[in-house]
C-alpha cells in the first residue's frame, strides 16, 4: 500500500491512517471477497461507500484496488472524485485527475462531470473551466450543469449565467438540473428580474409542475425580498410538500412578517401537514417577534411529543423565543440544560440578557463562553456590544471592540460601530462618537448615523443633530423615525422654524408617522390598543382606572398598595393617552393581584409613559414588563431596569 501513498497529501495522511486502522478489519474482509483484478467488484464497493458518505473508506479502498493490481476504469473515478471533493482534498483530486489521463478515461462524460464537480467543490473553478474547455464534444448537458452549478455555489453567478447563455446559443438542451443549479444565484432585489425571467422560461419549457424547481423558485423570490411574488407562486403550486410549506414559512420569518408565519402555520395544521424542525424554527422566530408566548409554549410541547427535544437548532430557537417574550427565566433554564452549547446558543442567551437590560450578566456569559474555548464571531460581538449599550457599560464595550479586532482578527461592521456610537453618545462623548464614524473602515449606514442622532437628542446638540440627520436621510430617506427624532430635538430647543422644515420635508416625501400600538395577551387572546383607543369593550373601565392611577399617585406620593383602593376610586376623564397605558390598565383589570404584566409596543416608549409606568409600579405591587422597539423595561417599586437609560 505504501507505494500508492503519494495520492494522499501528507498533512491529511495521519487522518487516513487512523481511519484505516479503525476500519481495517472490515475493509480487508470486504476486499478479500473479490481478489480478482477486474474493476467491477471494486466499483460496486466504492459506489456503496460513496453513497453512504464513507468517503475516507472509499479512498482507502481505491488504494487497495491499485495495490491488488486491478485497473480503474471510467466507472471507478466518479466515486473517488466525489469522495475527494466531499473531504475537500484538492491535491488528492488533482492526483486522481492524473490517473484519469493515464488510463485514458478523460473523454468519458461521467468522468468529465465528476472532475468539474470536484474542482468546483474545492473552490477551484478555474481548473473546472479548463476541464470543461478541453471537452471535445461541447454539447453535453451534464457538463454544462456541473459547471453552472459550480460557479453559482462559488458566488460567481454572472459566469454561471453567461455559461447558461452559451448553452442556449449552442443549442445544448437544458433540464430541471440546469435550473436547480442556476436559480439559487438570483439573490437580492437586483437579480429579481433575472429570476422572474428564469421562472418564465421554466413555465415555457413545461417544467412548472416540477415541485423541486417550484421550491427552488420560492426560495429565490424570498432571497430577492419579493414576498408578494413568493406567495403568488406558493398559492399556484397544486400539491405542496413539506419543503414547500417550510420555504414559505421561513421566507415570511426572514422578512419579518411574523403574523403571516403564524397564519400559514395554522393553515398547515388544518391541512394536517406534519411539521419538522425547520417549520418549528420559523414559527418560534415569529413567536419571538410578536411576543406570542402562548403559541410558543404549544410549539415546545409539540417538539417534545415529536421526539425532537434534543435538536440544538430548536433549543436555540426556544431560548430566543422565551427571551423575546419576556420569560428570561425559562430561556436560561433551557440554556443551562443543554448538554452541548454551540455559538448560536451563547449568542441567543447573551442577546436575551442584553435586550432585558442585564448587561453585566450578558458580559459575564460572554467571558465565560470565551473561557470554554468557543471562538466568537461577528454576530455574538453584536449581541455583547448591544448589551453594553443597553446597560451603559461604555468602557467594557470599547474594550470588546478592540478585542474583536486585535485578538480575533474580526473586521467590525456597521452594527458593531452603531453600538459603540450609541455607547459614547449616551454618556455625552458626542465628538468622540463623531470622530469614530469618520474613521470607520466600512461605510457608515443609517443605523450608525441614527445612533448619533439619538445621542444628540439626549444631550440637546442641535448642530451635530442636523449633520447626522442630513447623513442618515441620504441613506434611508423613507425612515420616518429620523424625521420625528429631529422634530423632537427642534421642539425641545424651541426651534419652530426647524419643526416646520421637517414637516415640510415629510409632506413632500409623503411620509407619515407609524401609528403606535401596544398589546397584551390575556387568556389566550391578544388585546391590541392604539393611542386614544375607545373601541375596546372595556373602554369605560380602562379610562376610569387610568384616571384613578394618576389621581392616587398624586394623593399618596406613590405609596405602595395592593391595587384595590385604586380600582375603587372614581376619577376624572383622560383623553388621547398612549397605547401602553391602555394596555396596562386593561391588564390590571383582567389579571389577579400579584400577576406579572407584559405589554409589547411597536415603537420606543416615550419619557412620559416611562415615568407613568414607574409611578404605577410603585402604587400597585406588580412587576410591569414593557417591550418596546429596542429593548425590555422591567418596572417594580418605582424603578426601571434600564435606570432611565434607553
Amino acid at each position: 500500500m505504501t507505494r500508492y501513498l503519494h495520492l494522499v497529501p501528507l498533512h491529511k495522511y495521519s487522518r487516513f491512517v487512523s481511519r484505516f486502522h479503525t476500519n481495517k478489519a472490515a475493509i480487508v474482509t470486504k476486499a478479500a471477497n473479490f481478489t480478482t483484478t477486474a474493476a467491477t467488484p471494486w466499483n460496486t464497493q466504492l459506489r456503496n461507500l460513496s453513497k453512504h458518505g464513507q468517503y475516507y473508506e472509499a479512498l482507502i479502498l481505491y488504494l487497495q484496488m491499485l495495490q491488488s493490481g486491478a485497473t480503474p476504469n471510467a466507472f471507478t473515478f466518479p466515486f473517488v472524485l466525489k469522495s475527494s471533493a466531499s473531504l475537500s482534498l484538492p491535491i488528492t483530486g488533482k492526483q486522481l485527475h492524473c490517473h484519469v489521463f493515464k488510463l485514458g478515461c478523460e473523454s468519458e462524460p461521467f468522468v468529465q462531470t465528476a472532475l468539474i464537480s470536484m474542482y468546483c467543490r474545492c473552490n477551484l473553478t478555474e481548473s473546472a473551466q479548463e476541464v470543461f474547455d478541453e471537452i471535445p464534444q461541447r454539447s453535453l448537458t451534464v457538463c454544462y450543469n456541473a459547471l453552472i452549478s459550480g460557479y453559482v455555489q462559488n458566488c460567481n453567478f454572472l459566469n454561471g449565467f453567461s455559461l447558461f447563455t452559451e448553452m442556449r446559443q449552442r443549442g445544448v438542451p437544458f433540464n430541471a438540473v440546469t435550473f436547480l443549479g442556476l436559480v439559487p444565484g438570483c439573490t437580492g432585489p437586483q437579480y429579481l428580474w433575472l429570476g422572474m425571467s428564469l421562472h418564465c422560461l421554466n413555465v415555457k419549457c413545461g417544467l412548472e409542475n416540477d415541485l423541486t424547481i417550484a421550491n427552488c423558485l420560492l426560495t429565490m423570490y424570498v432571497r430577492c425580498a419579493s414576498m408578494e411574488l413568493t406567495r403568488k407562486l406558493f398559492d399556484h403550486i397544486p400539491e405542496k410538500g413539506l419543503i414547500t410549506w417550510n420555504a414559505m414559512i421561513s421566507g415570511y420569518a426572514q422578512n419579518g412578517l411574523a403574523a403571516e408565519v403564524l397564519e400559514l402555520y395554522h393553515e398547515m395544521e388544518l391541512l394536517q401537514v406534519n411539521p419538522d424542525a425547520v417549520t418549528f424554527v420559523g414559527v418560534l422566530s415569529a413567536c419571538a417577534n410578536l411576543g406570542a408566548q402562548k403559541i410558543g409554549l404549544e410549539v415546545e410541547e409539540k417538539i417534545r411529543s415529536s421526539g425532537m427535544r434534543c435538536n440544538v437548532f430548536l433549543k436555540n430557537a426556544l431560548i430566543n423565543m422565551y427571551a423575546r417574550c419576556g420569560n428570561l427565566v425559562k430561556a436560561r433554564i433551557i440554556f443551562d440544560e443543554m448538554p452541548e452549547k454551540n455559538l448560536v446558543s451563547w449568542t441567543a442567551i447573551i442577546g436575551g440578557y442584553g435586550i432585558h437590560g442585564f448587561g453585566n450578566i450578558a458580559v459575564e456569559l460572554f467571558d465565560k463562553m470565551i473561557k470554554t474555548g468557543i471562538q466568537p464571531d461577528g454576530t455574538v460581538f453584536v449581541s455583547v456590544l448591544s448589551a453594553c449599550s443597553h446597560a451603559g457599560l461604555t468602557k467594557k464595550g470599547v474594550n470588546y471592540l478592540d478585542l474583536m479586532k486585535r485578538e480575533y482578527g474580526l473586521k467590525p461592521c456597521s452594527e458593531h460601530y452603531s453600538c459603540i456610537v450609541d455607547l459614547l453618545g449616551r454618556v455625552g462623548r458626542l465628538e468622540e462618537a463623531h470622530k469614530l464614524i469618520e474613521s470607520m473602515e466600512v461605510e457608515p449606514d443609517g443605523a450608525v448615523w441614527g445612533a448619533l442622532l439619538g445621542a444628540c437628542k439626549i444631550h440637546k446638540n442641535v448642530e451635530l443633530a442636523e449633520l447626522a440627520f442630513n447623513k442618515v436621510v441620504e441613506l434611508e430617506p423613507t425612515n420616518i423615525g429620523y424625521y420625528v427624532l429631529l422634530s423632537n430635538i427642534y421642539t425641545e430647543a424651541n426651534n419652530s422654524e426647524g419643526i416646520l422644515r421637517v414637516r415640510l420635508m415629510m409632506r413632500e416625501r409623503k411620509l407619515k408617522k407609524d401609528p403606535g400600538y401596544s398589546y397584551f395577551e390575556c387568556k389566550g387572546k391578544t388585546h391590541l390598543f392604539v393611542a386614544g383607543d375607545r373601541s375596546h369593550p372595556q373602554t369605560k373601565e380602562i379610562y376610569k382606572l387610568l384616571n384613578r392611577l394618576e389621581d392616587t399617585a398624586s394623593q399618596h406620593g406613590g405609596a405602595n398598595t395592593n391595587g384595590q383602593e385604586v380600582i375603587n376610586q372614581e376619577p376624572p376623564n383622560i383623553m388621547g393617552v398612549h397605547s401602553e397605558r391602555l394596555a396596562i390598565a386593561f391588564a390590571l383589570l383582567n389579571t389577579e393581584i400579584g400577576t406579572d404584566i407584559l405589554v409589547i409596543k411597536n415603537l420606543r416608549i416615550c419619557g412620559d409613559c416611562h415615568l407613568f409606568v414607574k409611578r404605577v409600579s410603585k402604587i400597585v405591587d406588580r412587576l410591569f414588563v414593557v417591550r418596546d422597539a429596542t429593548r425590555f423595561h422591567h418596572f417594580r417599586n418605582g424603578t426601571c431596569s434600564c435606570n432611565d437609560y434607553w
